[in-house]
């Protein structure tokens, strides 16, 4: 598990996962190095949508289309901060580049743009993040907690909430059924 890096990949959580935060999740990892990793889970909407999130934040959501785009659950680690996951990259005041064509972003002004013009297109709001400390989630991945597997925009983005952790299976060419909660070493 040395110097492996999961940036821009997705960790679905095995079945023997009992942590309530991430029983069935699939985590977008956005960060992972020798210090640690963040990631946001993306298939847990909130009972909060972007209308009810920009009221409270005092930002006008002049985009009647976008009311009704839910809020996730992004993590257990400070609940009380959002983070937009998004394409394109663009040039926001905080943003964490994932990839070339994919940031996250935690300063206000992306939610002032979005609010006003829409854009960026392709947003994922989350209320709080995952984080893991330095070998933390390597060691979770040598118990065999999680799967890895090279994310994807469209399952980030064009998807349903409900349709991302079949998707992101389905590119290692298994269902959840599949999965045993049981793990083994050889």
């Amino acid at each position: 598990m040395d110097n492996v890096n999961l940036t821009d990949n997705f960790l679905i959580a095995m079945p023997s996962l009992e942590d309530p935060y991430f029983s069935n999740a699939l985590v977008y990892v956005c960060e992972h190095n020798e210090n640690g990793a963040l990631g946001i889970i993306v298939n847990r909407p909130i009972d909060m949508n972007l209308a009810g999130l920009f009221d409270k934040i005092d930002i006008k959501l002049e985009q009647p289309t976008l009311a009704d785009l839910p809020v996730y659950f992004g993590g257990p680690v400070q609940l009380d901060r959002g983070f937009v996951l998004h394409r394109p990259l663009g040039q926001w005041q905080s943003t964490l580049a994932v990839s070339g064509e994919i940031g996250l972003t935690s300063s206000r002004d992306i939610l002032a743009s979005v609010g006003a013009h829409a854009q960026p297109a392709e947003i994922l709001v989350t209320l709080g993040y995952a984080g893991w400390d330095a070998g933390q989630l390597e060691e979770e991945l040598a118990q065999n907690s999680w799967l890895t597997v090279p994310a994807q925009p469209g399952i980030l983005f064009d998807l349903p909430p409900e349709e991302r952790l079949p998707a992101a299976m389905q590119k290692l060419g298994i269902s959840f059924s599949q999965l045993s909660d049981v793990a083994g070493h050889a």
